[in-house]
């Protein structure tokens, strides 16, 4: 059954900076879990970034790593486990532990009766489209495409399959409103095959170093919208003007510190990804 989100009301006017949740409000709760992105919406996010891999039965899960050994009491890579596999894994405890995530012994096993699973379970994409279905304002979705992987084309066929199943392949919005959800990835192939199969979802290039074919502004093509991390904005602060007039937005990451939040707000750029969504919003006078 196809689970088709309603039109909502976006009359009115978004902040000059979107301010996106990095794996949600992950700097108050456990990276990619439900708690953490509950959090982010109550925080005033404007948008949610997650990254996405393919587990080895074919479920898109919401793991930053290639493997589970950081943020679980597992070991092993998740294109390797199952769902029901990861779903038998502690993803927070790590957060909660004051010596920090390398403390977390992998063969103890939790006693789960205690714990909020919205704190510690792994966490599927297509749980977090529903929330965000769910939401009683608009919510932007971020999602990270993750390569390499060994099934390559097959996370973009399932995303692309999912996101058509919650209505945003064809998103029904006011034609001055952008799309709900974006695609974003370090690896322009990925963003060259959700082009090809949705045209309709914009692709965000992620970028750890401005090359020198990037430097004037120009992107894959196809693609509208630069993700320079924000050390390159520190080098290169003349790169966002570069980008605007090649026509592409900029969404930088990750911006945690005033002195960088103050120096995106100053160059201009469209969207902040941070995992501080309400600070920076105060900051920036939106909360």
């Amino acid at each position: 059954m196809n689970y088709v989100r309603p039109v909502q009301d976006v009359r009115s006017s978004p902040p000059a900076i979107s301010v996106i949740a990095h794996r949600g409000a992950s700097e108050d709760a456990p990276e990619h879990t439900l708690a953490a992105y509950r959090k982010a919406i109550e925080d005033g996010a404007d948008a949610l970034e997650c990254d996405v891999r393919l587990t080895a039965d074919g479920h898109l899960v919401c793991v930053h790593d290639r493997r589970v050994n950081r943020t679980s009491n597992g070991r092993g890579a998740v294109s390797a486990l199952e769902l029901a596999d990861l779903a038998s894994l502690d993803f927070g405890s790590w957060k909660e532990s004051a010596f920090g995530p390398d403390t977390l012994d992998p063969d103890e096993v939790p006693d789960r009766q205690h714990e909020d699973p919205e704190r510690t379970s792994v966490l599927t994409l297509e749980r977090l489209l529903e929330l965000v279905a769910d939401a009683d304002r608009r919510i932007e979705l971020a999602i990270e495409t993750k390569h390499p992987t060994r099934w390559a084309g097959q996370v973009e066929e399932r995303l692309v399959e999912l996101l058509d199943r919650f209505g945003h392949t064809k998103p029904a919005r006011p034609a001055d409103a952008p799309p709900p959800v974006r695609v974003m990835s370090f690896s322009a192939r990925s963003l060259h095959r959700v082009r090809a199969a949705a045209p309709d979802i914009p692709g965000v290039y992620l970028m750890q170093f401005l090359t020198p074919r990037h430097r004037d502004g120009r992107l894959p093509p196809g693609v509208g919208i630069a993700g320079p991390g924000v050390r390159i904005l520190r080098a290169h602060p003349d790169y966002v003007a570069r980008a605007h007039r090649a026509g592409h937005r900029v969404h930088v990451w990750t911006v945690n510190e005033p002195a960088d939040v103050e120096l995106c707000r100053d160059l201009g750029v469209d969207a902040v990804i941070t995992n501080r969504p309400k600070q920076v919003r105060t900051q920036l006078g939106f909360a």
